[in-house]
């Protein structure tokens, strides 16, 4: 038999005072500092540009127009390689606008690019590459100055408006497409946008990081170029 001075209800006594101590210390715990906080607000922050960024690009508009014909094709820059020749992408676009070209989609080409990663002007690249791929030098517009996207469409626009001109295709990679969906579509012209297809395949990774790339772009230009980089055609 148990002794008598030791009470009959000890053992569940026990539990209850560890249950309570153990409650009081997560009561104390203490709170994150600003630090980790900051953290954790960054990386939620960023998960929400990029959704919108995101979201915005699977809701950007393809054109504002039913016109099949237009005043000019507007082909954006993309820098040469480091001997002054036409990239893989550059070519394509270039190919593929003179394809609409020939097919009579319109009658002129507007080439827009500048130096921007290298000392060759984008635009002045395209062209030669154009007119080897038989486009008259009179249909041939280059402009010389833009560094984005934004500035491609706002420049374009300015040789567009200097010669009565109101319509343009855009042709450029798929994926840059809905970003200059969302440019075009601020700026006062008829337009539409035409998928320049890659001259050939490129592994999944290849296509996932160009992807997230755009993205990227997508969000500079919601949250930054479209308020600091007016365009004033």
């Amino acid at each position: 038999m148990p002794p008598s001075n030791v009470p009959r209800n000890a053992a569940r006594r026990t539990p209850r005072r560890i249950a309570h101590g153990t409650s009081r210390k997560r009561q104390h715990r203490k709170p994150l500092g600003w630090k980790p906080r900051l953290a954790i607000a960054t990386v939620v922050s960023l998960l929400v540009l990029l959704a919108w960024a995101a979201i915005a690009r699977s809701l950007a508009p393809a054109s504002n127009t039913a016109l099949t014909r237009f005043d000019a094709i507007i082909v954006p820059g993309t820098p040469a390689d480091s001997d002054g020749n036409p990239t893989p992408i550059q070519l394509s676009r270039v190919t593929e606008a003179v394809h609409e070209y020939e097919r009579g989609v319109a009658p002129r080409l507007i080439l827009t690019g500048g130096a921007v990663r290298n000392n060759f002007v984008e635009s002045r690249v395209m062209a030669r590459t154009a007119e080897a791929q038989g486009i008259p030098e009179s249909a041939i517009f280059e402009e010389p100055q833009a560094t984005d996207t934004l500035q491609n469409a706002c420049y374009s626009l300015r040789i567009l408006k200097s010669h009565g001109w109101r319509s343009a295709e855009i042709v450029a990679g798929a994926y840059q497409l809905p970003r200059a969906g969302l440019i075009f579509n601020s700026l006062p012209l008829q337009w539409s946008t035409h998928a320049a297809p890659p001259l050939s395949s490129k592994s999944a990774a290849y296509e996932n990081a160009y992807a997230a790339v755009e993205v990227l772009k997508t969000a500079r230009y919601l949250i930054w170029s479209r308020w600091t980089e007016h365009c004033e055609p």
